[in-house]
């Protein structure tokens, strides 16, 4: 196999692997992995994505394995977070003209965004919990409960209501046409509230055990838990349950948009054929190179060979399903998406609404100033993306968005 990555030498425990060949690869990046590597818990290499960009602590786009111990930076506070996608029977003849309609009735099935103030109802959650949520919920509930005996703070988050829920961010819903116009569904989301309470929660407790054992850390942020140490069982499984969520989270909300565009179509159609569901925030047990590991994939996603797997673009590129040639290499890895050049705040900085309404011409999407952060243009060329990477993946289908709500 063609090796088509760069490889960085650094003064520190492990070297990185870069597929980053044609895609801009940010010093201030550069300079986080670095950081990584001079941790001496990581094996053998630090795998780098060609949709890597800054993050906090560890960076997106990055794949760390590591023995014995684990960053709950690395994994972060949307843990779980990833996409689903599922092929329907319709064509795209099938579709009215007029988009409208179908994104209102996507907008009402699945709670997205936030309202800002305390005091007021959070619109991106359920105020009256679903038969169906409950339902799931309850598969759920007696592990949270398990976790919340040890470490009650976890308890105080939204979880049951935001089970279903899509979120802010670069978390979406699309209809998307393939390469032959067959319709798809796909939409991006995680482990919502609870997540972010179990990975700050863990994140702080890390940061503690290094201050007691007086350990001198690159970066407060890397703060580690050893296997074996108070912590370390409990946030393994804390994570390990935020990422069931966050699938669960994902399916229900696929389930209810199926159920919408059902609504608001006059013909009947199945959604049998292929669908995938993938994390890209996560921990894995795994083995690589002779030595049984933590594989955390952060802004990532598991490319084994044959496996099946989707890397979007922004909302107004193409996405990819793509199947895993399984290189050894990227720990059997590819990227998540296209990856940000630009930060939200820059990017409502530089750009306009005239410019976003351009950007995503030929799209049913909301195109007024809240997201403006989300202009395609803050994202890499996800042409580019797929280009660096051609060694980890193979693609399947080609879609691009007809409809995208976003939060």
């Amino acid at each position: 196999m063609c090796k088509n990555y760069d490889v960085i030498e650094k003064k520190g425990h492990a070297t990185i692997k870069s597929w980053t060949k044609g895609v801009p690869f940010d010093e201030k990046a550069q300079q986080q992995l670095t950081n990584i590597a001079k941790m001496p818990l990581v094996h053998s290499h630090i795998a780098v994505m060609p949709d890597v960009h800054l993050g906090k602590g560890a960076t997106i786009g990055s794949v760390i394995p590591s023995v014995d111990a684990v960053i709950p930076a690395a994994v972060g506070v949307d843990i779980g977070c990833g996409m689903v996608a599922t092929k329907t029977t319709l064509m795209a003849s099938q579709l009215p003209d007029n988009l409208s309609a179908i994104r209102h009735a996507f907008e009402a099935a699945v709670p997205h965004g936030r309202t800002s103030g305390r005091g007021r109802a959070d619109r991106g959650a359920w105020h009256n919990v679903p038969e169906v949520v409950a339902k799931e919920w309850l598969k759920l509930e007696a592990r949270f409960e398990k976790i919340c005996a040890k470490h009650p703070a976890i308890k105080k988050s939204n979880h049951v209501k935001h089970l279903g829920t899509m979120g802010t961010g670069n978390h979406f819903l699309e209809l998307c046409l393939d390469e032959n116009d067959a319709v798809w569904i796909m939409l991006h989301s995680g482990s919502r509230g609870v997540g972010n309470r179990i990975g700050t929660y863990f994140i702080e407790l890390a940061k503690k055990e290094m201050q007691r054992h007086q350990m001198n850390l690159p970066d407060m942020d890397l703060a580690y838990l050893e296997e074996g140490s108070e912590y370390f069982e409990d946030y393994v499984e804390a994570v390990e349950w935020a990422q069931d969520f966050a699938a669960k989270n994902r399916e229900i909300m696929m389930f209810n948009a199926i159920s919408a565009l059902r609504k608001q179509l006059p013909v009947e159609f199945s959604t049998a054929e292929l669908a995938v569901n993938c994390h890209h925030n996560y921990i894995s047990r795994e083995k690589h190179f002779g030595k049984e590991c933590y594989v955390t994939r952060k802004g990532a996603v598991r490319a084994e060979k044959g496996e099946l797997g989707i890397i979007p673009g922004s909302m107004g590129a193409r996405s990819f399903i793509v199947r895993g040639l399984g290189n050894p290499d990227s720990f059997n890895s590819c990227s998540h998406g296209a990856g940000r050049v630009m930060s939200r705040t820059q990017a409502k900085k530089v750009y306009n609404i005239d410019d976003q309404v351009k950007a995503t011409a030929g799209v049913e999407c909301r195109k007024d100033a809240s997201v403006i952060d989300e202009i395609p243009h803050a994202y890499k060329d996800i042409e580019k993306v797929m280009d660096a990477q051609k060694d980890l993946v193979e693609v399947v289908h080609t879609l691009k968005q007809v409809v995208c709500v976003k939060g």
